[in-house]
């Protein structure tokens, strides 16, 4: 069914694009295969690596196979608007309009162009994002401490080891105070993805590295997962939380496990185990790969909730029906019941649908400033 789901959109552009193409019969077998190859990118993947989520080919074949991919449905987009195009046009003449072979073609450029367009993007290493965030109740000793987020790495034949040690350098030159990285570390196993992850143990920052897992590390076998990254010194947080000091103050750093992790097996995210025996009164910064539950932890006094999942959206236009399975948040700040949550955009992206459009890959540093309790004055 996921195949065939992806194999719409180019069944519509044969029929309604490659069919009425003045080209010769032989030569639109031969696109239309073509155009069916591409379409199942994804099922080469799960032959490739016995997963949809890690297309193990060389990474130029996984750039091609994204390009490729995402011109098909950019195309089918393209052609449904010169369609509806020409059926208004005709409602008004009331005669049939013919498209032009050269509005066809100038639709796959434009989608190829596009497309090229989203997957340079996508694979590019991002910038540092800044983002001032007020915190109630946050000491004078915390004031102006800086938090780096690095989410959805993915990292894979597309996100390789020379990638991941760019990113690392960019993080750690970045002077953030501690890093955290929320989830989908990776698309592929520990064997896998071995050297890929192996930059990630030079992550550096004064008040350390914590992690929580996204849903993909449970993928992949999460628990040799949690053994690998603890291995390079990330220090994890799975329904658990640290404790940053600054003299006699404390600033809270909490983290969950995925909403998918039951399905595997594994503890689901547990805000209450979290923050046993935190600190009362601290500030709280949550770390929670998925946005979804952003109010229950508003409702238990988080300050800040930094999630990723999302991806941003990936194309404006599509980020709305992203929005609609994250219940409304999927890019940038939103202020939940008096909580801060910051949904990242993502800092690598899934190998299968590497696109960007409008809405470019991140790493955010976050300055955190004191802002009054709910309850005290102005």
């Amino acid at each position: 069914m996921f195949h065939l789901i992806f194999a719409a959109p180019c069944a519509y552009v044969i029929a309604r694009w490659l069919a009425p193409l003045g080209l010769p019969l032989a030569a639109k077998g031969v696109i239309a295969l073509l155009l069916l190859a591409a379409s199942q990118f994804h099922l080469w993947n799960r032959l490739s690596s016995g997963s949809v989520f890690a297309p193990e080919f060389p990474r130029g074949v996984v750039l091609a196979l994204n390009w490729a991919f995402g011109a098909i449905l950019l195309l089918a987009v393209l052609q449904i608007l010169v369609d509806l195009g020409a059926l208004a046009a005709a409602l008004l003449r009331w005669n049939p309009v013919a498209i032009p072979d050269g509005v066809r073609l100038g639709a796959a450029g434009l989608a190829a162009g596009l497309a090229a367009l989203g997957v340079a993007n996508a694979v590019r290493v991002p910038p540092v994002r800044d983002v001032t965030v007020p915190i109630p109740g946050l000491s004078p000793a915390f004031e102006g401490y800086r938090l780096l987020q690095l989410t959805d790495l993915h990292l894979s034949r597309l996100f390789p080891g020379p990638w991941a040690r760019a990113v690392v350098e960019r993080a750690t030159t970045a002077g953030a105070d501690v890093i955290v990285v929320t989830g989908d570390f990776i698309d592929g196993s520990v064997a896998m993805r071995r050297d890929d992850v192996a930059p990630l143990r030079d992550l550096r920052a004064p008040d350390g590295v914590f992690a929580i897992p996204g849903n993909h590390e449970y993928f992949f076998d999460y628990p040799a997962w949690m053994r690998h990254l603890a291995g390079l010194g990330l220090t994890m947080l799975p329904n658990a939380h640290a404790v940053l000091a600054r003299a006699e103050a404390r600033l809270v750093l909490a983290g969950v496990t995925d909403a998918s992790a039951p399905a595997s097996g594994e503890a689901g995210p547990d805000l209450a185990a979290a923050l046993k025996g935190a600190p009362p009164g601290a500030p709280v910064v949550l770390l929670d790969h998925q946005p979804r539950a952003a109010k229950r932890a508003a409702a238990r006094g988080v300050a800040l909730q930094l999630s990723g999942h999302t991806h941003g959206g990936m194309i404006l236009g599509l980020d709305r029906l992203v929005a609609r399975g994250n219940r409304g948040f999927v890019s940038g700040r939103y202020d939940v019941a008096g909580m801060t949550l910051y949904v990242g955009n993502g800092t690598g992206i899934w190998p299968g649908f590497a696109l960007r459009l409008g809405l470019p890959a991140e790493m955010t540093r976050f300055t955190l400033r004191a802002a009054p309790r709910a309850d005290e004055p102005g």
